[in-house]
């Protein structure tokens, strides 16, 4: 029988700063959010051989005061945290007192400190975690830790670490996400005697993105900033056109820390839904703030995972900021002869503009390319959330919705007079009411051609357009079905036919008889688990309907499984595209005319799998490009 004893104090600290310490990166990382906490403006990190043998971390922070340097590297000592109470509102980003007790018990560490008032600063070193020298030293005011040979008492974890270019590149990513979380500090990463990275800590978020993320990055974003319930989201994120292979330039911060959620994450990709093309991902450098009390950042000792108290006011508030800006601010794709945009800005957009419910009764979408497929309907962007419901349609309070006015300003415009204080004129003098001024006149859409029996030629004033008709009207019709303003065309079968289901899929399509039959599916689901079809969409050519019909059950009975919405829009592409007009099709100009003042006139800028469906030209690029302006 296995014998209980306690383990003695070198080993339960070796294993305790396993926790805390995995890499060079790890140290970095918990040294730069105490310089940080401190209050420091200008922090220098400096690492060789990928942080294996040599950190320092420089700050101009508070320092640490001379009596308190014992205790600054004992386990649980902070000075972040008294209570347990204090748990549930943490303003810092470090407060569990554990950083410098795990650094020092697996490295050797030298540290001057001098806070501003004391004449002299302290130098102290630690081996292994024990003390070998402190002493009075000049020094400036702040903090210097160097920490070197990191693992030298623990070979099992040295041999796991990985090429210094890796483990560098490692310490690089944190010095980055944390310049990025806190825009306000000059931050300079040096590695092996090179300068990497530098920061102008001008508090600017974009001066940050621009030195971190690089020129490129910098140039294909556009801004956030939103309210919503008590959360508010600021920031940038790429335009859907500038799409990235990886998630690699999704950087989320709650309350100034670097976090990974997957809410925040779902509702990002979820507001580029049907703006981005497949297989890429939006980037994103976007600010959270919330109360505190909501969250819970004590989950891990790395405190990069974090759980909050309600995700759903959360999801809200970045899906609706980042859909809102995409609205906004994200403008026709410009030529790459593009000056400058002098596109107007638009208003942010309120919930209830964006919800929108359609007017107009349900048309049919048909096979044919006719100009009754481009009867009006208004753009939607009726979406369902991850969790299964719609967004919620009742208004905003006006301070939620940004740009707008306040309540006070609104008593000021429509101020009430009393009638006895106006003055009466009399009524032979009484001046007619004047004419409103006509607004005026939108610039007129002309078609001038078309290329390659594809592309439309199109002007609108002083900006010409290349617009790809089958990318365009594939994105018109899609809106019309999934806002519910448009269906499909069905054709009666001569004897109908049972199609045999899953008892998943036929619970979804008794659940979707509707949504069936706007495709153009007639079928009766009385027979379980059999459905007979008495009618299928026209758009079917050489394709078995039982087959579609299969496909689309499973689809459905899968999408309701997971609660997500994407499912719908699957089916919504697949209609949409069959009931588009085909590139290389001849098409009649007055089609090219209609399709050209739909896709001008509602904004269409994508086609549901991301791709660019027109591209714009103004007359300053084009005089440019052919030499007639400077």
């Amino acid at each position: 029988m296995a014998v209980i004893h306690l383990l003695d104090k070198s080993v339960y600290e070796l294993i305790a700063a396993g926790e805390v310490i995995e890499r060079p990166s790890s140290v970095v990382k918990e040294l730069l959010e105490n310089s940080i906490d401190a209050g420091a403006s200008n922090i220098t990190v400096e690492i060789k051989n990928g942080g294996r043998t040599y950190i320092r971390v420089t700050d101009n922070g508070c320092g640490i005061a001379p009596e308190d340097i014992p205790l600054a590297f004992m386990r649980h000592a902070t000075s972040k945290i008294r209570y347990k109470d204090d748990l549930s509102a943490i303003y810092t980003l470090g407060f569990r007192g554990e950083a410098l007790a795990s650094v020092c018990a697996v490295s050797r560490i030298d540290i001057l400190t001098k806070c501003k008032p004391d004449e002299f600063g302290i130098h102290c070193s630690l081996e292994g975690g024990e003390e070998t020298c402190y002493e009075q030293s000049g020094c400036p005011d702040g903090t210097t830790i160097t920490v070197r040979d990191l693992f030298f008492n623990v070979p099992a974890r040295l041999k796991f670490l990985k090429k210094d270019v890796s483990e560098g590149n490692s310490v690089a990513n944190i010095v980055s996400k944390i310049a990025l979380s806190h825009p306000e500090i000059s931050f300079k990463f040096i590695r092996d005697n090179k300068s990497e990275l530098v920061t102008s800590g001008d508090g600017r978020l974009i001066s940050a993105i621009y030195s971190v993320l690089g020129r490129e990055f910098h140039g294909s974003v556009i801004p956030v900033d939103y309210s919503l319930n008590g959360v508010s989201v600021r920031g940038y994120v790429t335009k859907p056109l500038m799409a990235k292979a990886n998630r690699a330039f999704q950087n989320f911060f709650v309350n100034s820390r670097y976090v990974k959620s997957v809410t925040c994450m779902v509702a990002l990709e979820e507001a580029y839904r049907n703006e981005i093309m497949t297989g890429k991902f939006p980037g994103c450098v976007l600010m959270i703030t919330l109360d505190p009390a909501n969250l819970d950042v004590n989950v891990h000792p790395a405190k990069v995972e974090i759980r909050f108290s309600d995700e759903k006011p959360v999801y809200d508030a970045v899906y609706f900021a980042v859909k809102n800006s995409l609205m906004t601010f994200d403008a026709p794709m410009e030529a790459e002869i593009s000056l400058k945009s002098d596109a107007p800005k638009k208003k942010q957009l309120s919930l209830e503009e964006i919800y929108k419910k359609p007017e107009k009764p349900i048309e049919q979408l048909s096979f044919s390319s006719s100009p009754a497929i481009f009867e009006t309907a208004p753009m939607l962007k009726n979406t369902v959330d991850i969790y299964g419901t719609p967004p919620p349609r009742k208004p905003l309070p006006v301070s939620d919705i940004v740009g707008s006015t306040s309540r006070d300003d609104a008593k000021l415009r429509y101020k009430y007079i009393p009638a006895e204080k106006t003055e009466k004129t009399p009524k032979e003098f009484v001046k007619p009411p004047e004419e409103p001024a006509a607004a005026p006149e939108a610039p007129v859409i002309s078609v001038v051609g078309e290329v390659f029996k594809t592309y439309i030629v199109a002007q609108r004033g002083d900006e010409m357009y290349l617009i790809d008709k089958h990318a365009a009207h594939e994105r018109y019709n899609f809106e019309r079905l999934r806002s519910g303003s448009a269906s499909v065309d069905s054709q009666i079968v001569i004897t109908p036919f049972k199609v045999r289901l899953s008892y998943d899929g036929h619970t979804a399509v008794s659940d979707n008889t509707d949504l069936l039959e706007r495709f153009g599916f007639k079928l009766d689901p009385g027979d379980v688990p059999e459905v007979t079809v008495y009618g299928v969409p026209i758009l079917l050519t050489d394709e078995d309907p039982a087959d579609l019909l299969t496909r689309i059950a499973d689809s459905l009975a899968e999408g309701k499984k997971s609660g997500g919405s994407e499912i719908y829009d699957d089916l919504y592409h697949s209609v949409a595209c069959k009931a588009s007009i085909k590139a290389n099709s001849d098409s009649s100009s007055e089609e090219l005319l209609r399709l050209a003042e739909l896709v001008l006139n509602d904004n269409i800028k994508y086609c549901p799998h991301g791709r660019p469906a027109l591209v714009k030209f103004t007359k300053a690029e084009l005089e440019k490009l052919f030499k007639r302006t400077v």
